[in-house]
């Protein structure tokens, strides 16, 4: 697969697409299952909630909430990688209300205020900035009124304020947009997006981070947001 950000580490092909399940329990020591499904768990999916999964890969994620979804709720995962959207086909082949498809985060969804949940999971930290706000944008365009955008990815710190024996690996496995999104405030970039009504849920010695982030419809809403 031709990378369209080739410095980005979030577009997968080849063996990292084969095994990325296995090599992201490896990079985690194994605590990923448990720390996904509790990630899932604060989202606290409604059986009838219609979801969007933004660069979904294997349908491991997308598979674990769809366990909280009943008949009448539906699941879309969207990915640029056919070697992911063949594995994610065959995990989720047991969950009818669950689907793919093949699509770039960054452009146009063919949807608009269509969902209550939009996921995105360590992908927006591999992307340029101009490239992460163009998909924020995005995400508001497709979510109901008051719905909610969940960014589950690196919190912002400092890399030179980080142990040694995790600034050698996120210096080795990150690509040159992670040491950029970490600096950032998010909330205040979603707030000009007219997001608000943050919540904040910590992991990993607090170096990750589920951030959730309400849909602003109204002028007045925007206001008490930000007043």
């Amino acid at each position: 697969m031709q990378k369209l950000y080739p410095e980005s580490k979030v577009e997968t092909g080849g063996f990292t697409a084969t095994h990325y399940d296995a090599l992201l329990d490896l990079a985690t020591f194994c605590r990923y299952p448990l720390f996904i499904e509790k990630s899932i768990e604060l989202m606290r999916i409604r059986p009838t909630d219609r979801i969007l999964d933004l660069g979904t890969g294997t349908g491991r994620n997308a598979c674990l909430m769809a366990k909280y979804l009943s008949e009448k709720g539906r699941l879309i995962g969207i990915d640029i990688s056919q070697e992911m959207i063949s594995q994610f086909k065959k995990r989720c082949a047991n969950f009818p209300h669950i689907k793919i498809l093949h699509a770039r985060v960054d452009q146009s969804l063919p949807f608009r205020k269509k969902f209550d949940k939009v996921f995105i999971s360590f992908v927006l930290h591999g992307f340029p900035q101009e490239v992460r706000e163009a998909i924020i944008e995005r995400v508001f365009d497709v979510l109901r009124s008051n719905a909610s955008f969940f960014i589950l990815d690196y919190n912002e710190f400092s890399f030179k304020q980080m142990p040694f024996y995790l600034r050698v690996p996120f210096g080795l496995m990150e690509c040159p947009y992670a040491f950029d999104y970490i600096k950032r405030d998010w909330k205040k970039i979603l707030s000009k997006h007219n997001f608000g009504g943050f919540e904040e849920f910590f992991f990993f010695k607090d170096y990750v981070r589920l951030l959730k982030a309400k849909k602003l419809d109204s002028v007045k809403e925007i206001r008490n947001d930000r007043s």
